[in-house]
């Protein structure tokens, strides 16, 4: 269901908010089939499918190409795109970055920080904005934000500002469960956590982390498969079975009729071959 106002409406009802990162047709398909209420095609695709360092180095391009991958997936269910760093430094180029990824299939955008101009710019242009405080992958260090008095009153105040520039929704990354549940009571969006708590309007989960593609696990997921280990074997035994002759068998291709291949040796293989 692609509405802004689902989410609203399921704040006020108490009713939560399930989120997952998705990164191709697959993932979102399955996603979609299983209900999930809103997919992230996460920056996070750089370290978790591209391979690349950190998420510093996804490019606009590569988050195009993942949400409309997504979008073919998953084409009734609300996806928001990541915008990848240095994309929205100004409020031109946050525009036709943002545009640029509605184009590819997103119904909304996500950015990290404390921009409301830009909320405010983007909601002109007719885009939906979700925001994201707390840790931010894309501007600083991997850490629980907002312990300090300092830094909670910062992301406390941040996150009002947002709200009233018109974000629908806020993701709220490693922060204190008691500062996140502040912030969902003193805000009009819906609040979505990672590693914040169980008081948020609603959860997101990087889907690889769900799913056990790495052997690293974080304090804040919950591993509810083990694929990397079921790729692991899988890959090991067809290894095996190549090398043991095992695979394939005639069950796993298709044979001539014989009289055709006889003909097929005689009047041809005898000149040719």
């Amino acid at each position: 269901m692609r509405s802004l106002a689902r989410f609203a409406e399921m704040k006020r009802h108490g009713e939560k908010i399930a989120m997952l990162t998705a990164y191709d047709a697959p993932q979102a398909r399955a996603q979609q089939q299983a209900g999930i209420d809103v997919i992230l095609v996460g920056d996070s695709v750089g370290v978790n499918i591209l391979g690349y360092a950190s998420e510093r180095e996804v490019t606009l391009a590569d988050m195009a190409h993942h949400t409309r991958a997504v979008r073919r997936g998953a084409p009734d269910t609300f996806v928001i795109a990541d915008m990848p760093f240095a994309t929205y430094d100004s409020p031109e180029q946050a525009v036709a970055s943002a545009k640029f990824l509605q184009q590819a299939g997103a119904d909304a955008v996500k950015f990290e920080g404390a921009h409301p101009e830009l909320v405010q710019v983007l909601a002109t242009a007719g885009v939906p904005v979700c925001g994201h405080l707390g840790y931010e992958p894309q501007h600083c260090e991997r850490r629980v934000h907002g312990k300090t008095f300092e830094e909670a009153a910062k992301i406390f105040a941040d996150a009002k500002a947002l709200d009233a520039a018109g974000v629908f929704m806020l993701v709220i990354e490693l922060a204190p469960a008691e500062l996140a549940a502040a912030v969902t009571r003193a805000i009009k969006a819906a609040t979505i956590g990672i590693g914040a708590g169980p008081h948020n309007d609603g959860q997101v989960l990087v889907f690889p982390d769900v799913l056990g593609y790495a052997e690293k696990n974080f304090r804040h997921n919950r591993r509810y498969a083990e694929v990397g280990a079921t790729m692991r074997t899988a890959a090991a035994a067809y290894l095996l079975d190549v090398k043991a002759k095992d695979f394939p068998t005639m069950a796993n291709c298709s044979a001539m009729p014989a009289e055709v291949f006889a003909q097929f040796e005689a009047e041809f293989m005898e000149k040719h071959g």
